[in-house]
């Protein structure tokens, strides 16, 4: 079956949260497909290219994410993620995506505000259409709204280059809150986020939105929410980014926030996207 998951829309920030899984049939425990057949197949292929930077095998292979698990990804954004998640875990798993309470944002527009507001029902439907599943086989809801039998169900709970949102946001309590209650007890989380430069001040780097954070401001704020640090990899990192742009991470690919016309553009792409952390978080007692 050809899956052109969530290619026709992107997902907004700060809408609901998402449980998919197959329709029930006798082949319920279908074998899972390999990553490597996941990360070649055609609908991936105007995201290959960013392979070399998010290194979707190596960085799921280190959050020790398996095909039978139920994994939930906060903040799906345009579905880069899903389109590996989705397709690797529902024939033996569960993919749930999931984000925050749509009524607890500030919007800039009222369009704003109703986009983010009929994600469910658009979500719904375009990941039904995507993965060739019934509207009736997804479930959407907001982490205000977790229904009971969610809760202690989850095995990982990723979170990809959205720290930084959470933090700006003072929405990352809500979110951590519920990822602790939807994890079994020994499920953990995995954060992928823009790095900081060693030294960097908070002002620059927590008060002030450039998209990058200090590690030590991710660990805190997983601790204050009952997380430690149990692992964490450089898988992601890039040397060559100094992480300290005037227009903060949105210089680099894949936005390149300052246009066409920027003389230094090509130094943009040659460095390629951001210097990343990755973490990985337990439950602390």
């Amino acid at each position: 079956m050809k899956l052109a998951l969530l290619a026709p829309f992107a997902v907004v920030a700060g809408a609901a949260m998402l449980t998919v899984a197959a329709p029930a049939t006798a082949d319920d425990h279908a074998a899972a497909p390999a990553l490597a057949e996941v990360l070649a197949h055609e609908r991936r292929d105007d995201d290959r290219a960013r392979d070399q930077y998010r290194n979707p095998s190596e960085t799921l292979a280190f959050f020790q994410i398996e095909p039978t698990m139920t994994v939930a990804e906060y903040g799906p954004g345009g579905g880069w993620y899903t389109r590996v998640l989705a397709p690797y875990l529902m024939p033996a798993g569960k993919y749930v995506a999931f984000n925050q309470d749509s009524d607890g944002r500030t919007y800039r527009t009222r369009a704003q505000e109703a986009r983010s507001k009929g994600w469910t029902e658009a979500f719904k439907s375009g990941l039904a259409e995507g993965m060739g599943v019934d509207a009736s086989d997804v479930t959407a809801f907001e982490t205000d709204e977790m229904p009971e039998d969610v809760a202690g169900t989850v095995d990982r709970v990723v979170i990809f280059r959205s720290m930084h949102g959470l933090n700006i946001g003072n929405t990352a309590d809500q979110v951590l809150k519920a990822a602790r209650m939807m994890l079994k007890d020994d499920g953990m989380v995995g954060v992928v986020q823009h790095r900081a430069p060693e030294g960097a001040s908070y002002d620059d780097y927590g008060a002030r939105q450039r998209g990058y954070m200090r590690k030590a401001d991710v660990i805190a704020i997983f601790a204050a929410n009952g997380f430690e640090l149990v692992a964490e990899s450089e898988i992601n990192a890039n040397p060559n980014d100094p992480a300290n742009w005037e227009r903060g991470v949105w210089t680099l690919p894949p936005v390149l926030a300052t246009g066409e016309d920027d003389a230094r553009r090509d130094e943009y792409l040659a460095i390629g996207e951001s210097d990343r952390m990755t973490l990985l978080f337990k439950k602390a007692n």
